[in-house]
């Protein structure tokens, strides 16, 4: 009896938990499909809620909530994190806040509430998850 050959979904979803990283680009599949065919299999592992979006070609792991059942980030330290392992994936320079560069330094009680990063040169993308947007700083 043949054995099934996996669909391309079931591919992508494999490398994804195989993997390490809890940032994803749509090149780390290149090599398995076409870029069409890559972005409906990431589509499809989004509504499984294995994967968020958050920015054009920019995926993370996800995984579902135990109180709503939605797709949360799989990495504890939340968005901003991710979004510093995104610029990083996509070769931008980033560094820091003042503001979170004080408080990290306990010279500052006040928390930063907004994910805010520095970016060094061009980068015009926009990264979301859920309400929150990442802020650019210049």
């Amino acid at each position: 009896m043949p054995t099934k050959k996996p669909t391309l979904q079931e591919r992508i979803a494999l490398r994804v938990a195989k993997s390490k990283r809890d940032v994803f680009l749509t090149r780390d599949f290149a090599t398995l499909s076409g870029e069409d065919q890559i972005i409906r299999a990431l589509r499809g592992l989004v509504g499984e809620r294995k994967l968020v979006r958050l920015g054009k070609g920019v995926y993370a792991k996800a995984r579902p909530s135990s109180l709503t059942g939605k797709a949360v980030l799989a990495n504890p330290d939340g968005f901003l994190s991710v979004a510093q392992q995104a610029l990083a994936r996509l070769g931008v320079r980033w560094e820091s806040t003042q503001a979170q560069r004080a408080f990290a330094e306990n010279r500052s009680t006040q928390i930063p509430v907004n994910p805010v990063l520095k970016v060094k040169g061009r980068f015009s993308r926009k990264l979301s998850y859920g309400a929150s947007e990442l802020v650019i700083e210049r």
